[in-house]
């Protein structure tokens, strides 16, 4: 009964048409009679994924009971799009972004800061602007996202000090415009064409060129006079109620021109040299305004007169201390403005 026995359990073996003709057939999902009794298809019916024409690769065996037939085939891969020249991206890059490359750019989102006037009065601390000052001032100002135009008088000197030996150079004569566009790095413009409808704020540097350029109060102290652009520009900002900046000896600028200005220089008694100027408070009372006592690392702020006024170098003192109480003055005016 050996060969019977065998012939009868085991299965017919497909001829190749047969074979062919069961994989061109959609394979068939279980009965219901078969997902209800938890058991699988009939064997015949289980078939692997590898006996699935198209995904085996030609001559690959999923198991020991099928063998790649003549129907199997491999699926292409997808051709690879070619690289764009960079023309072809430039070009994408503009249809993608709405307004231009402007758009695709940081900075294109930035709101506009303040924009801040900042007067010179040449260049140099002994006959214009303390050259120092001037830098923290623009250093600030741009940490604080500022549009800066620079200003001066376009007026000769009082008189040229040679640095070096700190004296009255004779028979020599400059011109406060042309020493201030060294500051300015060329981007300078006539006080004269200052409009206070053109900024939000307005920012004085010291320097000797406060006291003798742009007015008198280095040669008559209290009897001083301010340069007229000067003085028109002060009383515009105040009027406007727009905030103006002062440093170092500049204060006595506002103290003359505007009534009743709080504003400081430091410290009223020299205290060992530390405070050389200090003479100065003296005079900013005399002319009409008041005198605030502060460090040199502060600033006082003259809320009624929107006025922002620090010591700078009316203090004997190390560099950096400096650089931050011009900070803590340019933040004030910066806040002032509300932008």
């Amino acid at each position: 009964m050996g060969a019977r026995e065998e012939s009868l359990c085991s299965p017919p073996t497909p001829t190749t048409e047969q074979a062919e003709d069961e994989a061109l057939q959609p394979q068939r999902r279980p009965s219901s009679r078969h997902r209800s009794s938890g058991q699988g298809p009939p064997a015949s019916s289980r078939r692997c994924a590898a006996a699935r024409p198209g995904l085996p690769r030609p001559g690959a065996r999923c198991c020991t009971s099928h063998a790649p037939g003549p129907l199997q085939r491999v699926q292409p891969a997808p051709p690879r799009p070619a690289p764009l020249s960079p023309a072809m991206l430039a070009a994408r890059l503009l249809r993608a972004a709405p307004s231009g490359l402007a758009s695709l750019h940081g900075s294109a989102r930035r709101l506009r800061g303040a924009r801040v006037a900042v007067v010179l009065s040449g260049c140099g601390v002994y006959d214009g602007t303390e050259i120092h000052e001037a830098s923290a001032i623009l250093v600030h100002l741009s940490r604080g996202g500022a549009e800066v135009q620079m200003y001066a008088p376009d007026i000769p000197q009082m008189h040229v000090i040679d640095h070096s030996k700190g004296q009255p150079v004779e028979a020599e004569s400059r011109n406060v415009l042309v020493e201030s566009a060294r500051i300015a790095r060329g981007k300078i413009t006539d006080l004269a064409k200052l409009s206070t409808k053109d900024h939000d704020a307005v920012i004085f540097p010291g320097g000797f060129g406060a006291a003798k350029n742009l007015s008198t109060f280095a040669v008559d102290g209290k009897d001083c006079k301010v340069n007229g652009e000067v003085e028109r520009v002060l009383k515009e900002f105040h009027k406007a109620g727009k905030p103006i900046g002062l440093c170092c000896i500049s204060p006595v600028l506002a103290a003359k021109v505007l009534s009743g200005a709080e504003v400081t220089v430091g410290h009223e008694e020299e205290e060992g040299g530390k405070w050389p100027y200090a003479g100065t408070a003296g005079a900013i009372k005399a002319l009409g305004g008041k005198h605030c006592v502060k460090e040199v690392t502060e600033a006082h702020v003259d809320v009624n007169n929107k006025m922002v006024t620090t010591p700078a170098f009316m203090c004997e003192t190390e560099l950096h201390h400096i650089f931050d109480g011009i900070g803590v003055m340019v933040k004030g005016v910066l806040k002032l403005t509300g932008k």
